[in-house]
Order: structure tokens, then C-alpha cells, then sequence
């Protein structure tokens, strides 16, 4: 993996290899979040992308400045309208549990109703407040201001929270319909954060998301004269030297956390605990039998593995520097994660990190492969719609590539690239 990047820097030159890197750096960390829920204890999660999301919400809410006065002008209506929801929801939760009879869902769908109306009445105005704080580049709450790493533990927070609200809901539920009710699930976060402008600005993105400590902007490093002239000395343009340099900061941080977590995630597996994981994985009912709380540790697992995942999101909405909701696609964030994960070794931490930067390598390259092996194949072809059919699909040939590398997989190496020990 190391001599295919070094390839792709010496031939395709070395932003593009690290631009390959960092991505892939931050996939490995998706799929080692997946890997323990997967992989540990055998729980389908077919909504990774909905983890991902809601994870990368948190660089919004924490690092970008607030916008002036829609707190006031909306933001507590809000509040209070979300307080009077989760009021509805605790009390229809009560009344489910303290009545019976007709008198029992009555009551409930009459909590619910009202509780619904009340929640509009308040948040409808609220909202269109916020919104209306200059749409064009604001028109949501904004954040805190504060440093960008900071939203990272946070993103893993999110997910951690969302991921204990589709746990207690899901995790009761066969193995298929866990992997459906995930994927809808999933889906919702997505659905939510497109629609909620006063949250995240919905489809209309949020840009300028600060960098994390210390990694520079490129303007500034072509700025400065003392830059200028190192790279001057060294015979490279500073232009191309600030975004190299740039890209191998995020590489050394995505490095450290990537090492952080593959440390934490081994000692978790060679643990009386990991074993505990692996036993339930393998065999419910004998790891119920010895005294094992199987429900409580998918519980646990779950969540574990969706603040990885979530961590992974506010990583990657940081180096992208900004929040686009509507980029977040299963094919993308949910399906690749689990190819990463197969191809690697499912069980294994090291094969996830694997599988995350070389199947990650694979699904950008494939767009270039694509265009350059249907010219060839329709060199001898004679103009007309099918040749420029072929040629115009070409780059999605990488759906067709991912696909068959999973089948080869499940084939000839079923347990993986490193297989669990």
C-alpha cells in the first residue's frame, strides 16, 4: 500500500497522492468503527452513512462563528419547541407504561397530536426568524467559535447518542431486519440534516470550516517571504509546496488519531472483554448461558463503534472545509465502508485500516482506469451511439470494479486480505 502511494506520488505528482491519503486515512477510520460492530460482534450496520453525517454536524456547531443575533431572534423558540417535544414524547412513554385499554392509545395519540401542534406553533416561527439573518451566507444558528479539534470528540459524541437511540430501538431485531431498520434510520439523519437550514443550512452548505491546529492555509505560507524562500532554495514552487506541505500536516494529525485508535482497539480485542465480544459474536445462546449480558454489550459495542465512525465524519468535514448534506450517498458512505471492511478482514484492526486505504486507493483510481480501458477496448469500434455510450459510462466502471472485487473476496479469501487470528 505504502509503494503504490509513493507510486502515485512520483508519477501522478504528490498532492494527488496525499489527497488519496488523507481520504483514505479517514476511511480506515470509518472502517475500523464498522470492524466492531461488524467484526466484534457481528451487528449489520447498514446506516454508517447517517453516523457519518451527523458526526461531521459537529465542526458546524462548535467551530464556525455564531451568526449575530439569531439566537435571539429565534434560537430560544427552539429550544423550547424541542423541549415540548421530548415533553409529548416522555409522556405518551408514561402513559403507555401506567394505563390499559382503549383509554391507553387514546390518551397517547392525543398527547402526540397536541403535542405536535404546540411543537409547530412554536418552532415554525422560530425557524423562519433564523432563516431570515441573512440567507445568502448565513440564515442558521452558527456555532461556538471555538477550535476545530474540539469538534472531533464531540462528532463521536453525536453518533454515540444517535447510535443509543437506534440501539435501544433496533438491536431487538433479527440480524436482517437490524441491517434494514439501520439503513432507514440512517437515511433519516441524512433527510433531517438537508431540511434543517437553521441547523446546518441544509442544502444551501456550510463553507469556511477552520483548519485545526497547526495546519496553515496555503495563501498564507505563499505570503510569507521566509516560506517563499525555502522553497525557493529547494527548487519548488511555493505554490505547490504550500499545498504539499498542507496536505502532509493533515497527514501526520489523521496519523496520530489513526495510531490512538488502532492502540485503544487492540488492547479492547486481546482483552477479557474483546474475548467476551468475539464468544457472543460467535455463539448467542452459550455466551448467554454463561452468565454473558448479550443485549447490553451490543449495546455497548454499537455505540463504540458508531462514535468511531462519527469521529471519522467530523474528520472529514474538516479537511474538506465544509458541510454539503447532500453529498452523503449509501454508496459512498455506508456500502465502500463495507467493502473496506470485507476486503481488509472482518474481526481484524489492522485489515480495516488496510481495506480502508487500499480499497479507498482503488475507488478514486478506477475513475481515471475507466475512461483510459474503454478507449482502448473501443479503438477498433466504428462511431456511433454505443461507442460514445461506453465511452461516456466509463467512470463509473468503479461500481463494477467495487462489486467484483467483493465477489473475488467472498470467493478465494472469504476471511479477508488479514484474516481475524
Amino acid at each position: 500500500m505504502a509503494a503504490l502511494i509513493v507510486a502515485e506520488g512520483m508519477t501522478s505528482g504528490w498532492n494527488g497522492a496525499l489527497v488519496i491519503l488523507n481520504m483514505g486515512l479517514i476511511s480506515a477510520i470509518m472502517a475500523l468503527g464498522l470492524n466492531m460492530q461488524w467484526g466484534y460482534a457481528g451487528l449489520f450496520n447498514s446506516g454508517v452513512v447517517g453516523f457519518t453525517a451527523i458526526g461531521g454536524l459537529a465542526p458546524v456547531l462548535i467551530s464556525m462563528q455564531p451568526t449575530p443575533g439569531a439566537f435571539s431572534a429565534g434560537g430560544w423558540g427552539v429550544l423550547l419547541a424541542l423541549v415540548v417535544a421530548a415533553l409529548a414524547i416522555a409522556a405518551a412513554v408514561w402513559l403507555n407504561r401506567h394505563l390499559t385499554g382503549k383509554a391507553k392509545g387514546l390518551s397517547i395519540v392525543a398527547v402526540l397530536v397536541v403535542g405536535f401542534f404546540v411543537y409547530r406553533w412554536i418552532f415554525d416561527p422560530a425557524v423562519a426568524a433564523i432563516q431570515a439573518i441573512n440567507p445568502a451566507s448565513q440564515g442558521y444558528l452558527g456555532g461556538l467559535g471555538l477550535p476545530v479539534m474540539l469538534s472531533w470528540p464531540v462528532g463521536a459524541l453525536l453518533a454515540a447518542l444517535a447510535a443509543w437511540g437506534v440501539a435501544k430501538t433496533a438491536l431487538g431485531l433479527r440480524s436482517d431486519y437490524l441491517a434494514i431498520a439501520t439503513l432507514g434510520i440512517g437515511e433519516i439523519i441524512v433527510a433531517v440534516l438537508k431540511n434543517e437550514e437553521w441547523l446546518d443550512r441544509g442544502v444551501l452548505n456550510v463553507t469556511g470550516i477552520p483548519r485545526p491546529w497547526p495546519v496553515p492555509y496555503e495563501v498564507d505560507l505563499q505570503a510569507n517571504p521566509a516560506f517563499v524562500q525555502w522553497m525557493t532554495d529547494w527548487g519548488i514552487s511555493p505554490v505547490t509546496g504550500s499545498t504539499v506541505l498542507v496536505k502532509l500536516l493533515y497527514t501526520g494529525i489523521f496519523g496520530v488519531v489513526l495510531a490512538v485508535l488502532i492502540l485503544g482497539a487492540q488492547l479492547a480485542l486481546k482483552s477479557p472483554w474483546g474475548r467476551m465480544m468475539r464468544a457472543i459474536r460467535d455463539n448467542e445462546v452459550s455466551a448467554a448461558a454463561m452468565g454473558k449480558d448479550v443485549t447490553g454489550r451490543h449495546l455497548q459495542i454499537f455505540i463504540l463503534g458508531a462514535a468511531v465512525i462519527g469521529l471519522g465524519g467530523a474528520m472529514m468535514i474538516t479537511l474538506d472545509g465544509q458541510m454539503t448534506p447532500a453529498s452523503y450517498n449509501p454508496l459512498r458512505y455506508t456500502f465502500l465502508i463495507l467493502v473496506m471492511v470485507v476486503v481488509g478482514g472482518s474481526g481484524n484492526n489492522w485489515g480495516s485500516v488496510l481495506g480502508g486505504v487500499l480499497i479507498w486507493y482503488v475507488w478514486i483510481k478506477a475513475e481515471v482506469w475507466g475512461p483510459k480501458i474503454m478507449h482502448t477496448i473501443t479503438m477498433s469500434m466504428a462511431d456511433g451511439p454505443l461507442r460514445q455510450h461506453l465511452y461516456d459510462s466509463a467512470p463509473h466502471m468503479r461500481v463494477i470494479i467495487m462489486g467484483l472485487i467483493l465477489l473475488i473476496v467472498l470467493r478465494f479469501a472469504p476471511r479477508g486480505l488479514l484474516p481475524e487470528k
